[in-house]
């Protein structure tokens, strides 16, 4: 195992240590906080087709977010994991678009969506995120392999503060956020 992979796996599992140190409410209310900086943004007030992530429940929650952007009449797309290394954006329209997935997630049952260079905004979420933008994620590589599909997006990570690193272990393969939200006013 090289050392790259080590730190990252150490740095995932001291995440994992932080996030039981909070309570479930604490982390609504940060994701609440959250949420609101995403609506308040510019890109995602200009964007009309957005992709986002039906959240995990350790993870900053979007499934209020992404039911807002559906009723704003904005083109919601979701992530659908395919097999063991892809993830491929379907179309969101409603509650009803969600069954379990492979690893037990909610995740869209919808037609996947082709049109990637429609795709403006990309609201990622992620292990770690360090101030240069570099993410650290679960360690399967979905995300680093669909944002190299869509360069054009803006890509925003979001995390709690908790999750904000220095600097974040990263090589060839991963994908550097465009900007990072936390519940953290900086």
């Amino acid at each position: 195992m090289s050392d790259l992979h080590s730190l990252k796996q150490q740095l995932r599992k001291d995440i994992r240590q932080r996030k039981q140190q909070y309570s479930l409410e604490q982390r609504e209310v940060w994701s609440k906080e959250i949420e609101q900086k995403v609506l308040d943004h510019p890109r995602l007030q200009t964007a009309r087709v957005v992709m986002l992530y039906y959240a995990l429940p350790d993870e900053v929650d979007t499934r209020h977010l992404v039911d807002t952007l559906l009723k704003e009449g904005k083109t919601v797309i979701l992530p659908k994991c395919i097999d063991k290394e892809h993830i491929e954006p379907r179309q969101y329209t409603g509650p009803d678009d969600l069954a379990e997935g492979i690893y037990n997630l909610l995740e869209p049952v919808g037609k996947p969506y082709r049109d990637l260079d429609s795709i403006e905004l990309i609201i990622v979420p992620g292990m770690s995120f360090d101030s240069k933008g570099h993410r650290l994620g679960r360690g399967r590589g979905y995300y680093d392999r669909f944002l190299a599909q869509v360069p054009q997006a803006y890509k925003i990570g979001v995390c709690f503060d908790f999750q904000r690193m220095e600097q974040v272990p990263v090589d060839d393969n991963d994908r550097v956020m465009d900007e990072v939200l936390s519940n953290a006013s900086f």
